[in-house]
């Protein structure tokens, strides 16, 4: 697979722009890159832009806190598909896994996933935040629960992706789920080292230095 169809092209910060959306999906029609990744209130726009396109569109769904309720989740991805989302990329309830109420986590999961039908469904995990037995449960309830994708991160927190953590959630998921690794991957040598280490999909608003640096390093 090339490159560009592992990112996700991001831009979720609060005060985003109309023009600084329209830019975000100008360079992912450029690049072909796999998907756009937006708040929901800019999906209809989104998909009048990328309709006519091989790009698709991720909205984030209880975002980026995991802590509304599973109904508010399930509606939000009601919404997002509406109106023309192709992926959900939903945060984890993170205080009911460090609570160990797995039965609320797996439904939670598998609430959205309904929502969501065929649908391409990620589990933001938020690993920052978590030990290492508690990325693996998470990971596992994940792939119980039907998800195509784990997720390391909101990008929101106090750090992004890991290579560690990449390659411990692609030993639990195995061939069961993909791994998405998101926050702090902006640069070529992240790239590759993220893929290297088990990533499938890239969350990042760096695609086009990303895709550049590519460029770069192949002509040498």
């Amino acid at each position: 697979m090339k490159l560009n169809k592992y990112i996700d092209h991001t831009l979720l910060k609060q005060d985003a722009t109309k023009a600084e959306i329209k830019q975000l999906c100008d360079e992912a029609i450029e690049y072909d890159f796999a998907t756009v990744c937006v708040n929901s209130y800019w999906t209809s726009y989104c998909n009048d832009l990328l309709k006519e396109t091989n790009v698709g569109i991720t909205n984030v769904v209880g975002f980026p806190l995991g802590a509304c309720t599973t109904a508010t989740k399930a509606f939000e991805v009601t919404e997002a598909i509406k109106n023309g989302a192709t992926e959900i990329d939903m945060v984890l309830n993170i205080g009911a896994l460090k609570d160990k109420n797995y039965e609320l986590v797996l439904e939670d999961m598998k609430a959205v996933k309904k929502a969501a039908g065929s649908h391409v469904v990620k589990c933001i995990m938020e690993n920052c935040l978590l030990t290492r037995e508690e990325i693996i449960k998470a990971c596992e309830i994940a792939v119980e629960a039907g998800l195509e994708f784990v997720k390391t991160s909101t990008g929101f927190s106090k750090s992004g992706a890991t290579f560690e953590d990449v390659k411990l959630m692609k030993s639990v998921v195995k061939d069961n789920a993909l791994v998405k690794a998101a926050g702090g991957v902006r640069t070529f040598d992240d790239a590759q080292k993220m893929i290297e280490a088990g990533a499938d999909r890239l969350g990042t608003s760096g695609g086009v230095a990303i895709i550049k640096g590519e460029e770069n390093n192949a002509s040498y």
